[in-house]
Parts: structure tokens; sequence; C-alpha cells
């Protein structure tokens, strides 16, 4: 049968942790610490990949790794990489519970999900350390997938790198990637299921890639709100995401319009809406 079987869902920004927080703050501070001021833009544009990746990414960055040069007189190196890593993972550690909860709509929107007999899977940018913290913490409040994948399931090969979909796709005997859709905030979220060849969606309230917290979000005007997913969006489909939605609660009917896709032969890839 031409239908979708599972939904692969990302972690902070996509199903909790409204806007992505937890881990942002912490390169921030790493960071600082290193005498190198990152801006909020810096530390979100690599979000998504394995953490020791986005660092490595960060210091690529022209601005920044300019900074390290005047401030150490050398390029950065991978000694300078693990030593930033170093900080960053027992710094996100003491904080990653606080960020557990829940983005509006997405517990219903599983159970709505579940209740059309469709699997929940789940890829991420932390390691199975961090993921115990934040699986446990989503759980008491409502929110648990049926599998999850961390890089550390695949050899530190994280996002763009499709095997974390893959290996939700084996656990949860999805027969092929078209009947699979991924759903994420970043744009390393979209490169992952496009290289995967599923159904890649992006979902622009409370993602990463619009950077915004719950509360300031909704002290935008309507205005606002419609220009800041606009271009949240337009950011999902530059890197060639199949489809966007707004918030998690429009993925149900988006599945349904995808499998009247798939009734006509169509496949991840070659459908622009």
């Amino acid at each position: 049968m031409n239908q979708i079987e599972g939904v692969i869902l990302d972690w902070a920004g996509t199903a909790v942790d409204f806007g992505c927080f937890a881990p942002v703050n912490v390169f921030v501070d790493i960071f600082k610490k290193a005498g190198i001021e990152v801006a909020m833009e810096e530390a979100r544009g690599p979000m998504g990949m394995l953490k020791i990746d986005h660092i490595r990414a960060m210091l690529s960055m022209p601005r920044v790794s300019a900074l390290w040069e005047e401030k150490y007189g050398r390029a950065f190196n991978e000694e300078d990489v693990n030593r930033l890593y170093g900080e960053f993972e027992p710094a996100l550690m003491a904080s990653l519970s606080e960020y557990t909860e829940p983005i509006p709509g997405v517990i219903s929107t599983v159970e709505a999900l579940r209740s059309q007999g469709l699997k929940i899977g789940s890829t991420t940018g932390y390691t199975n350390s961090m993921m115990e913290v934040l699986i446990s913490g989503a759980k008491a409040k409502g929110y648990s997938p049926d599998h999850v994948v961390t890089p550390d399931d695949t050899n530190s090969y994280g996002r763009p790198y499709p095997y974390m979909i893959y290996r939700n796709m084996e656990a949860l005997k999805l027969s092929a990637a078209w009947k699979v859709v991924k759903v994420g905030d970043t744009t390393s979220d979209i490169k992952e299921g496009v290289q995967a060849g599923v159904w890649s969606i992006g979902v622009a309230v409370g993602s990463s890639e619009m950077g915004l917290n719950e509360q300031d979000y909704q002290a935008l005007s309507d205005a606002d709100k419609e220009a800041v997913i606009t271009r949240t969006k337009q950011g999902f489909m530059q890197q060639g995401a199949d489809f966007t939605i707004n918030t998690m609660t429009e993925l149900p009917q988006l599945i349904e319009r995808i499998n009247g896709l798939l009734a006509e032969g169509n496949r991840p890839g070659n459908v622009n809406a």
C-alpha cells in the first residue's frame, strides 16, 4: 500500500524546547569563556548537527575564525575543538532537564498520528547521555516516541548524513524511504531528510531557525508572526524541503495530502509545494 508508514521527528525545537534554547545558550557561553563573543545567529547556524561538529562549524565561520586568530595568534585546531566540547557537554547536561517541555500541539499530534497506525521515530544532534535526560523529562510530560537514534548509534555520523533515519527505519520496520516523513526545525534536519530520500518537512513555530522563545513569539502582532513564519519557511524550502508547516498540528492533514500524492505516483523531491 502506497501510504506513509512512519514519522521521524527531531527533538529540540521540533518536539520539545520551544525555540531550541538549551544548546544555543551554552554555545554562546563556552565561546565567551574562550574570549570570543559570538552572536546568537552564529551559535544557531549549524544547529541540528552533532554537537562537536557544531563547534567545529562555528570555529570555521569566517568572522569567528578571524577573531580566534586575532586572540590566539593562530588558526583553531582539533585540540581547541575538543577543549571547547569538553566544556560544552557538562554545561549542557547541567541545564538540559529544564528544556524538556513538549512544544504546544506535539502530544496531541503524535496521538493523532498513532491513531492512524503510524510509527514515531526520532533523530537528534544530542549524544546518548544527553538524550537520557531529555527522554525521561519529556516522557514525564507526555511525549515519548517509539524509537530514538543519536549520532552515537551511527559512529558519530550525524546530520546531514542520513544514517540516523535509516536506523529508525530498520528498528520500526518501515518498508521504503518514500513511505517515511522527517520533520525538523533546522537546515541540518532538512538536509538529513533530503539525503535519506524521505519526505522532508520543516516546522516553523518553535524552531531554532525562527529563534524565538514562546513568550516573545506570542507577543508579536499577527502581521509580525506571519512575516517571521514566512521567512523561516523560505529558509527550509531553499534547503530542499518538500513541505513546510506552521506548527506540528498541521502534520496529520499534510500526511493525508502526501498519501494522495503517493497514490498518484509522486515521490519525495519531485513535488513543489
